[in-house]
C-alpha cells in the first residue's frame, strides 16, 4: 500500500503504495536515515512520551513530502508543496490518509535555528530543517509519532507517471487556473500560462496530473480542494501501478534517480510485501481539513504571508481518532 504514496506523494502528494518494488530498488539508491530533534511539549502544560518506532509487520505512520524542486531555491531550502500524513496497517490492511495545508500557522520547533522561537507556515519546516525539521513540526503540532518520511520532487511527479503510462481519473473537483506556475521547463522561474483539467472522466500524463495536484486558484475549497485531489491522484496512480510487471522496474527507478528519498530500509518494506497486494481502495480512509478545523480570511496575512490558523479543539480529536 506504502508504494504509490511513497513514490507519488505529494503533497505529495501525497495515497498508497503498492508497487513495493519500485521502493526496494529505490531504497539502494536515495535510502538514508533521519535523525528528529527529541520531543518537546507542544503546547504549554502538556508533556509528551517518546513512542518506539513500530516493529516490522506493526502499524506505522509516514510523512509524505512534495516539493518545489524548480530552481526558485536553493537546493536544501525548497519549501513542500504538499504534506499528507499516512498510517498504513499491515494486520488490518487499513490506511489512512490526512492531508496538512502546506498554509497552516503553527510554531516550529525552537532548534530549527532559522525560526527561532517563532511560528511561521508548516512548509517552512522542511526548507529550514529539510525531513528531520518537518517530521519535528508535524509531531509536536499533531500529537503523533511519525516512523518514516517519503520524499518526491515536481518533475519526479511527473516522470512517474509518465512511465505508467499516464493515470486514469474521474475529476469531480475541476481546475481552470490563469496563473498556473510556468516553473517546469526553464526560462523565467516565475511565469504563468493557463491550465484546465476538465471534469468528467479524464487520462492524464504526467504534465496534466502535476497540474491538477499543484493548482492553487479558483478552487471553491482554495489548497483544501487542492488536498482531496492530491489523494485522488495517489490513488489513480495505486490503480496504475498494480498493472506493472518487473519488466518495467529499470525505467522507472531510472525516472527517479534524484527525485525521491525515503528513510524507509529494506526490513520495513519486505515486512509490506507479503500484504502489498490484499490493499483495497475500501480499506482507505482519506481526510482532509475542512472547515470548522481552521480559520482563512482571504486577504488575511501574518508577517506578510496569507495563511491558515488552525482550530486545534477540532483537529486534535480528530487526529487521535485516525490515528491512534
Amino acid at each position: 500500500m506504502l508504494t504509490v504514496l511513497c513514490l507519488a506523494l505529494s503533497g505529495f502528494a501525497g495515497a498508497a503504495a503498492y508497487f513495493f518494488p519500485v521502493v526496494v530498488a529505490g531504497v539502494g539508491q536515495t535510502g538514508q536515515t533521519v535523525v528528529v530533534p527529541p520531543s518537546a511539549s507542544p503546547s504549554p502544560g502538556v508533556k509528551t512520551t517518546p513512542t518506539p518506532s513500530a516493529s516490522p509487520g506493526a502499524a506505522f505512520t509516514v510523512l509524505l513530502l512534495g516539493s518545489d524542486d524548480d530552481s526558485k531555491f536553493q537546493a536544501d531550502h525548497v519549501l513542500t508543496q504538499s504534506m499528507i500524513l499516512v498510517r498504513v496497517d499491515p494486520a488490518s490492511r487499513h490506511v489512512t490518509m490526512l492531508s496538512i495545508p502546506r498554509d497552516l500557522w503553527v510554531p516550529l520547533p525552537t532548534e530549527l535555528h532559522c525560526f527561532v522561537g517563532y511560528s511561521a507556515k508548516i512548509d517552512a519546516a522542511y526548507a529550514c530543517g529539510g525531513p528531520a525539521a518537518a517530521i519535528a513540526t508535524v509531531q509536536r503540532n499533531f500529537h503523533v509519532h511519525i516512523d518514516e518520511y517519503a520524499w518526491i520532487g515536481l518533475k519526479g511527479l511527473i516522470k512517474l507517471i509518465d512511465q505508467l503510462g499516464g493515470i486514469d481519473v474521474l475529476v469531480t473537483n475541476p481546475v481552470l487556473d490563469d496563473f498556473y506556475p510556468d516553473d517546469i521547463s526553464g526560462g523565467w522561474l516565475y511565469g504563468a500560462k493557463r491550465v484546465a483539467v476538465l471534469p468528467g472522466a479524464q487520462h492524464l500524463d504526467g504534465s496534466q496530473a502535476l497540474q491538477y495536484v499543484r493548482s492553487r486558484h479558483n478552487d471553491i475549497n482554495g489548497d483544501f480542494g487542492r488536498s482531496a485531489r492530491q489523494q485522488e491522484v495517489l490513488l489513480a496512480i495505486k490503480a496504475k501501478a498494480s498493472t506493472l510487471n518487473a519488466a518495467d522496474l529499470p525505467d522507472i527507478v531510472n525516472a527517479l534517480s534524484g527525485e525521491f528519498k525515503t528513510s524507509m530500509g529494506l526490513d520495513r518494506v519486505r515486512s509490506l510485501l507479503g500484504v502489498a497486494s490484499a490493499f483495497s481502495l475500501a480499506n482507505v480512509q482519506q481526510v482532509v481539513l475542512y472547515a470548522p478545523t481552521y480559520t482563512y480570511y482571504p486577504g488575511y496575512y501574518i508577517s506578510g504571508q496569507s495563511v491558515v490558523l488552525p482550530h486545534w479543539n477540532q483537529i486534535l480529536p480528530l487526529v487521535r481518532a485516525t490515528f491512534p
